[in-house]
């Protein structure tokens, strides 16, 4: 029992509280391993959420002053020059539409219909090319939400079966063996779940970001697209 309270607190570094560093120090080299692993992932999850909330943040203000622009003036053309020095996903879609108008309005006669078929798959496409680029980052997200937890769990598991070796070869069932291992496989299982929640929750609202703006760029281009529509019949 002596060995067992000095175990303990040796991990809490005397203050009567859990070490994380002791922990750490005190792990197996796998259980090391795996620690360092699942924070890496951890970082690297909240460089995502924060680099990504704020890109968002800018491309829905930018957007929605673009689109106020665009929708006053009248002058496409005049658009299209202006569309190149707007790195915009919606003046990318606007861009794809009048590169198609352009190209479909050349050769006489037009054929109307197959022009807003033309249209409307122009901008759709470029549409959803640009939803899958926003969402790019966020697999990694997804990934480490998911296999997070079970990574930490291979850590636990190592843990324990360390303890159980110690156990084998020590000859002793007692609690002073069996403690340092436990605690740092669980250790190795709240980090874990401290990479996996943020990245769960994250990933969950990012893509309800994205599928939102997915729909306010597919408004938009329904928007063009009958704009473009009614200068079709006038020609």
């Amino acid at each position: 029992m002596t060995n067992t309270l000095s175990f303990l607190a040796a991990a809490a570094g005397g203050s009567g509280r859990l070490n994380p560093l002791e922990l750490f120090l005190q792990a197996d080299i796998v259980v090391q391993a795996v620690m360092v692993g699942l924070l890496l992932a951890s970082v690297w999850v909240w460089m995502i959420i924060v680099s990504f909330s704020l890109r968002m943040g800018g491309l829905e203000r930018k957007s929605r002053q673009y689109e106020e622009e665009f929708w006053e003036t009248q002058d496409y053309e005049r658009m299209l020059g202006k569309r190149t020095r707007a790195n915009l996903p919606m003046a990318r879609v606007a861009g794809a539409g009048l590169d198609e108008w352009q190209r479909s309005t050349q050769k006489q006669p037009i054929d109307r219909d197959g022009v807003r078929q033309r249209l409307a798959g122009a901008m759709e496409s470029r549409t959803a090319q640009e939803a899958d680029d926003l969402a790019e980052r966020l697999n990694f997200l997804a990934t480490t939400g998911s296999v997070a937890p079970f990574v930490g769990l291979f850590g636990t598991v190592w843990g324990i079966m360390n303890s159980f070796f110690q156990i084998g070869a020590q000859e002793s069932s007692s609690l002073a063996v069996v403690a340092p291992g436990i605690s740092e496989a669980l250790f190795a299982t709240a980090i874990g779940l401290f990479a996996a929640i943020p990245a769960v929750i994250a990933y969950n609202r990012f893509s309800h970001r994205v599928n939102r703006y997915e729909a306010r760029l597919q408004r938009f281009a329904d928007r063009f697209h009958a704009g473009l529509s009614r200068e079709l019949d006038k020609a």
